[in-house]
């Protein structure tokens, strides 16, 4: 009887049927959360580069050549006119845009002083004159930041629908006519 079940249990160590099956519901849930995790911060990668060139754009809409006689806000309003159009053409949500939490400290090309954001557009920071070299002979430029909000979904992970706030920062040189 002894004899009867080791001989039993040698023959099913030697036997494999089965054991695909097992492995792949063991690597198959894994390799699923690689792919999302690869997708869902791919697609953070891609609102960033998009983010990024529509600050870009909205910097070099703001530091065009202005009239003479205008004031601070059309160049405010070029760069958000400008910022809104990029995040439109990319199918993202222009009213998400927000203020950076944190204003970058830029230094005056005029006073030497930090540059405060302009308050025409509440959702972004537009800095104008900031100092865009460190050398004697300062070139002047014009900053554009905002935030842009990107929910991750990523089950069973600390990241499930966390949303984090995607920064976005340009500065251009100011253009004269």
């Amino acid at each position: 009887m002894k004899s009867r079940i080791v001989s039993r249990l040698a023959r099913l160590s030697r036997e494999s049927d089965g054991v695909e099956i097992a492995e792949a519901a063991a690597v198959l849930p894994l390799m699923f959360m690689v792919l999302l995790g690869i997708f869902w911060f791919g697609q953070a990668f891609s609102i960033y580069g998009t983010i990024t060139r529509a600050a870009q754009d909205g910097a070099r809409a703001a530091a065009a050549p202005q009239c003479s006689t205008c004031t601070a806000t059309i160049a405010s309003t070029n760069a958000y006119n400008a910022v809104q159009a990029a995040l439109r053409v990319a199918k993202l949500d222009p009213t998400k845009m927000q203020r950076p939490t944190t204003i970058p400290s830029l230094v005056s090309c005029t006073t030497g002083g930090a540059v405060p954001c302009d308050a025409s557009p509440t959702n972004m920071c537009v800095q104008e004159n900031v100092q865009l070299s460190s050398s004697t002979d300062s070139v002047c430029g014009m900053a554009v930041s905002f935030q842009y909000p990107y929910s991750f979904w990523l089950p069973f992970t600390s990241l499930n629908k966390q949303t984090i706030n995607l920064t976005a920062f340009a500065r251009v040189r100011l253009e004269t006519m």
